[in-house]
């Protein structure tokens, strides 16, 4: 079973910064794009940034400059580097990744989630 398992969510304060991580495992080959997504009570969930397997990033226009992915191939998980936090970046966020099983089978999967919350 291939599944994604995201951490590092927690409460902090405006300004302050946060890690998340979320590594995939089980019979992978491979994984092709990673992103992170995040949603907030009432809104769609929204794409926060993304890499590809070669490491090129995209990213959410208004979070540039503030947020960072990353990945660690060896490692099949992926980063999310979160710095200047606001209040409005409170949301649940979510991992998704292009995964290739030694089957051969490709799957979209996403992870449990994991909660930020930014006190002002």
């Amino acid at each position: 079973q291939v599944q994604l398992v995201e951490s590092g969510g927690d409460l902090v304060e405006a300004g302050g910064s946060l890690r998340l991580s979320c590594a995939a495992s089980g019979s992978i080959l491979s994984i092709n794009n990673m992103a992170w997504y995040r949603q907030a009570p009432g809104k769609q969930r929204d794409l926060v940034a993304a890499v590809t397997s070669a490491g090129t990033t995209a990213y959410q226009d208004s979070l540039k400059g503030r947020f960072t992915i990353s990945r660690d191939n060896a490692k099949n998980t992926v980063y999310l580097q979160m710095s200047s936090l606001k209040p409005e970046d409170s949301a649940v966020y979510y991992c998704n990744a292009d995964v290739v099983a030694t089957t051969r089978a490709r799957f979209t999967l996403w992870g449990q989630g994991t909660q930020v919350t930014v006190s002002s």
